[in-house]
């Protein structure tokens, strides 16, 4: 006779009220999940929400006030430093200002294209841009940068916007492309131009963006103070290079 089949094992039995329980206990820990993630959203939004009291509104009032006074006191100053500079190149780099910037420090700043802190610019050193300079000297450095720091700033840091997107100045075809009508057509003939300040000087500054820079450590300190006074900001003439090799 074949065996007989095995009988199937007999299901284990489970109370009604373990299941209720089982079941609400899941539903349980969703909705506690729920809550948590709602916590945490709502605490987010309340960081990200800054209330500021009426005497912070003030001392900024003031402070923005006390700016645009001192940025007429300069203009008024006639002091040495102040003159054209012997070279014809500049660069520029924005280190400080924010909430105690008068909006007028904020547009030269803005029209300098130094939109961000530790940003700079290349710059032809003319009359009109010495005085913006002067105006917001508290929060900008600058010098006569060398040949080599122009090259490294290039190749190391430089992007470029082409249409939207901002592409890095990798590639010598974007170069050919976009200033080939100057006789540009590579790296080289940028960085000469902007060394030599040459006559499409503001047709290849302008097809840069401002250079982001690294934030050199304990090199810059005071920055209210005037270089020359053992400060950060204003004129450095060609110790800007000693800057600029800790930035790149």
């Amino acid at each position: 006779m074949a065996a007989e089949e095995a009988a199937p094992a007999a299901l284990n039995y489970i109370p009604e009220v373990v299941l209720k329980k089982r079941k609400n206990n899941e539903e349980w820990a969703i909705r506690r999940k729920l809550q948590l993630q709602e916590r945490a959203k709502r605490h987010k939004s309340t960081n990200n929400l800054f209330i500021k009291k009426p005497e912070q509104f003030i001392r900024e009032y003031r402070d923005k006030e006390l700016d645009l006074i001192q940025m007429k006191s300069r203009v008024k100053l006639k002091r040495r430093a102040s003159a054209t500079p012997d070279s014809k190149l500049l660069f520029v780099i924005r280190i400080g200002g924010k909430n105690d910037m008068h909006p007028k420090s904020r547009k030269i700043l803005y029209s300098l294209r130094l939109r961000k802190i530790l940003t700079g610019v290349f710059v032809e050193a003319n009359e009109g841009v010495m005085e913006r300079l002067k105006k917001v000297e508290p929060y900008v450095t600058y010098g006569s940068p060398n040949v080599k720091n122009v090259k490294d700033l290039i190749y190391k840091k430089g992007i470029v916007k082409v249409g939207k997107d901002r592409v890095p100045l990798t590639d010598n075809n974007v170069v050919e492309q976009e200033l080939g009508q100057h006789d540009i057509i590579c790296l080289e003939d940028i960085v000469n131009e902007i060394a030599t300040v040459g006559p499409h000087f503001k047709d290849v500054t302008n097809f840069l963006c401002p250079f982001s820079l690294n934030n050199p450590e304990k090199a810059l300190h005071g920055k209210r103070r005037r270089f020359e006074d053992g400060g950060d900001s204003g004129n450095r003439k060609d110790r800007i290079n000693e800057l600029l090799s800790k930035m790149n």
